[in-house]
This record gives C-alpha cells, structure tokens and sequence, in this order.
C-alpha cells in the first residue's frame, strides 16, 4: 500500500503544479459531482495510464471557498493500481479571489509518518490574461522509508501565452496556453522540465505537453472524458 500511496501522490504533486484558476471564473470544477478523467500517454503517444478526479464537495460563497476532491491513478487499462482501489482526498481554497494549494495537504492520510510536502503555497492571481506571469514557487517532498529521498520542485517561467480552442477527446474547450519551466533536483540530480498545458473555465487541465531541456517531447495527458 504505501508504494500505492507514493505513486499516487507523486502523480497528483506534478499535477497540481501545473492547476491554473482565476478568481471571476476559476479554471477548477466548482460543481459537486463532476468526474473528470485524464489520459496520459508517454513520448510515442502510448497510453501510460489514467487519473480521475472527482468533485466531492464546494463549500462557501464568493471570493472564499473551498473544494474538495477525490484523485484516483488507473494503470493503463484503466484499472486501479495495485490491489485494491484507492482514492485520496485533496482541498484547493480561495482566499479574497485568490486561488491557492497549499502543498502540505497533498501528504495524503496514511502517508503523514513517511511522506513530508512543505515549501511555498502556489497561488494564482485574479485574472489570467495573454502576457500575465505567474509568481515562482519552491517546494520540497520528502519520502522517508528507512532513508530520506527528498525531492526539491522549483516552478518558474510561468506566463499565460494565448487564448484557443483545443480538442482533446473529451470535446473542444477554450483554454489559456500556459508555458511553466520546473526544475526538480533528486539525490543532487537535477533535471528540467517544459510544461505546455491548456486550461478551461470551469475545468481546469484540457491538455499539457511536458518536454525535456533539450526540447523533446517526453509525454502528454488529455481530458478523455467528462461528466457533470
């Protein structure tokens, strides 16, 4: 269970670096009861896996509330991953319009004792508009399973490129082109990384393309289907 646990929540920690919202209409589901389901697919556009997230509950009003939400990995057949199906569940909060995740709580429960996040909240601004950056955000995981493996996030370069139209399986959406470069250093390893992703109104993540420092595609994930 706990290499279940670790998977997961590394799955969920890139994911939730590359979430964009604004305040007016955030790009989150906001509406309790929505499933969405991703699929991700490696540099030769092999399917790799899938991850569903579903509402669970929005609660507040306004300039301030909070969501909460349920991931779940699937393994390339769209079946659980390991022995038994497992969900985990995670919070994004709005604070006067702002939105913000707060990387501490996705240290899912069961994993508090071997599975530390800390560092800098992401937080997103208002508007998101062609031309808008991002502020930078660091964080740290650290996996404690006998020894420490700590793995140090820095987000960086981010900036709100474009306005379009993207089809992804699960239809076409109007998205904000957003690039992100991340740089992730692991046992004084470090690699980085380009992110490309498309995000919607009242969705979140359409699409995103990650690419290597070289410029090489690495792999994608697409929004293959939604339900309300």
């Amino acid at each position: 269970m706990k290499t279940k646990q670790i998977f997961f929540v590394a799955i969920t920690f890139m994911l939730v670096c590359s979430l964009t919202a604004q305040a007016q209409e955030i790009f989150f589901p906001t509406k309790a009861g929505i499933v969405l389901t991703y699929v991700n697919k490696d540099a030769k556009a092999k399917v790799s896996g899938y991850v569903r997230q579903t509402i669970k509950t929005v609660e507040g009003s306004g300039d301030n509330f909070s969501i909460t939400y349920a991931g779940e990995a699937l393994d390339s057949k769209e079946k659980p991953i390991g022995d038994q199906q497992m969900e985990i569940l995670y919070t994004v909060t709005i604070n006067n319009g702002v939105v913000e995740f707060d990387m501490k709580t996705f240290a899912a429960p069961g994993t508090e004792g071997f599975i530390t996040i800390e560092g800098d909240k992401l937080r997103i601004p208002k508007t998101l508009s062609p031309g808008d950056k991002l502020d930078d955000a660091k964080f740290t995981m650290t996996i404690n399973m006998g020894f420490k493996i700590k793995t140090e996030v820095a987000l960086t370069d981010q900036q709100c490129l474009a306005i379009e139209d993207v089809t992804v399986p699960a239809g076409t959406f109007k998205c904000r082109k957003v690039t992100q470069t991340s740089t992730a250093t692991v046992l004084r390893k470090t690699t980085e990384t380009k992110t490309v992703a498309w995000y919607a109104p009242g969705i979140g993540t359409v699409k995103n393309e990650t690419y290597d420092a070289k410029g090489k595609l690495t792999g994608s994930m697409e929004l293959m289907d939604l339900k309300n």
